[in-house]
């Protein structure tokens, strides 16, 4: 009776979140399924192109990711400004100059590194599929900040049905681009990895231009570089652009360490990845929408309500990623054969996937808390949390069991497991502390 009471009280916090969160999945679910559909291609393709792009990628969104945490920092403000009833729609073109400055910057850091693939150990046969992968998609850039950027400055606003309509049209162009262009279709000859870079430059420069059309009367063209919301953009956006650097770095790096052993290695790691991230978008789209939520009653100063989307958007992180846990249990073979029946790459896939099983709970539970914390605008702390889970302890540890112990991919799997325990852990502590002082400061 009691929890049929408490369920009731709290419906409207978790309907609200449901329905903020739902457009945010389509369209988080979208990008992933964009590089899963990359992953399904390659995989048919052959191994060695499957292995080209798990290297490819891991080197380009290290780079990249680095851009798209500074414009996290978008909708946080926005959402912020909003809740103290300040107008932001005049930041339109400032956010728009901003992502473009920091395309330039990225895409000619990418540019740099196409050089150094030729010496970081790779095999042979993978070195030129890698640096033309890189080399094209570094442009991409362009299209896919112009995008986020957009897309980030409507989160602020909760409008986020067309950006996910844009996503899923990209995603079934994506397909149809990325397999004519792998394999040849009429006129037009296979082109393996290229075709797959070719596709991800076409789909990500229309998705940019689409949104850009869709928000072309929301700019104003005075004041086109407000350098006081560039430096409060900067201020939030770095530590969350280091953090998901630093954790992007931490699971590329595994890629490109298990790639110089041997390129299946690489693939069987990035299906992995690519299974745990299908996953991992629920409470991540849950986790932003907490993030608005609690951005705006932050700005309100309302603890009250900031308690309760808090919990009801965690909770339902959990649930959704106990139900995974469960699916990767009874269920990893026919998970995993979604993308290869390679017998070789299921013998080491398969591993992977309990140990999975085992982490994905607590990794929900800590990009809720993350959620949370950049809602508070405590994204330093979030920041430095993630950074030590990823290299103080997990990287770490992973590297010991791998090498030390023989464990090769496992090993690192097990690492990634201990470095979601101790962010949950340092994120619960941080939360309660700030909600304390939260209470003394309201009231005041």
């Amino acid at each position: 009776m009691f929890i049929a009471e408490k369920f009731k009280s709290y419906r409207k916090y978790f309907t609200e979140i449901i329905n903020l969160s739902i457009p945010l999945i389509v369209g988080n679910l979208g990008q992933v399924l964009i590089g899963a559909t990359d992953v399904f291609i390659a995989a048919r393709h052959s191994t060695n192109t499957l292995a080209a792009i798990s290297i490819a990628n891991s080197i380009i969104f290290c780079v990249l990711i680095m851009g798209m945490g500074l414009m996290s920092a978008i909708s946080i403000q926005m959402s912020n400004m909003r809740g103290n009833r300040k107008p932001t729609k005049k930041f339109l073109i400032t956010v728009l100059n901003y992502s473009m400055l920091l395309a330039v910057i990225f895409c000619i850091i990418c540019l740099l590194t196409v050089p150094l693939v030729s010496k970081m150990g790779f095999e042979p046969v993978l070195v030129p599929m890698i640096k033309e992968y890189i080399f094209i998609c570094a442009f991409s850039l362009f299209g896919m900040y112009l995008y986020q950027c957009l897309r980030e400055f409507l989160m602020a606003y909760e409008i986020v049905k067309f950006p996910n309509l844009i996503l899923i049209f990209a995603l079934i162009l994506n397909f149809i681009l990325a397999y004519a262009l792998v394999f040849g279709a009429g006129p037009i000859q296979g082109l393996g990895v290229i075709g797959l870079a070719l596709a991800a430059f076409i789909v990500r420069m229309l998705m940019g231009l689409i949104l850009l059309v869709y928000c072309f009367d929301l700019i104003r063209f005075k004041n086109p570089f407000d350098t006081s919301l560039i430096k409060q953009l900067f201020k939030i956006g770095y530590p969350i652009g280091i953090a998901m650097f630093l954790e992007f770095l931490g699971f590329n790096l595994i890629t490109i360490l298990v790639g110089r052993e041997a390129g299946i290695l690489a693939a069987t790691h990035n299906i992995g990845v690519t299974i745990t991230s299908s996953a991992y978008v629920i409470p991540m789209s849950i986790s932003a929408a907490i993030a608005i939520k609690v951005g705006y009653f932050n700005g309100a100063k309302n603890l009250f309500e900031i308690k309760r989307y808090s919990l009801s958007g965690t909770l339902m992180s959990v649930a959704f990623m106990a139900f995974c846990s469960i699916m990767l249990i009874f269920f990893p073979e026919s998970i995993f054969k979604i993308f290869t029946k390679n017998t070789a790459m299921l013998s080491l896939g398969l591993p992977i996937l309990h140990i999975a099983a085992f982490y994905l709970m607590f990794d929900g539970l800590q990009v809720s808390l993350s959620g949370i914390l950049k809602g508070l605008k405590m994204t330093k702390i979030a920041s430095i949390s993630l950074i030590a889970g990823y290299w103080l302890f997990g990287l770490p540890f992973g590297y010991v069991l791998a090498y030390h112990y023989h464990m090769s991919l496992r090993g690192f799997w097990i690492g990634l497991a201990t470095s979601f325990l101790f962010m949950t852990i340092i994120f619960l502590v941080v939360i309660y502390k700030k909600f304390v002082l939260l209470k003394k400061v309201y009231k005041n």
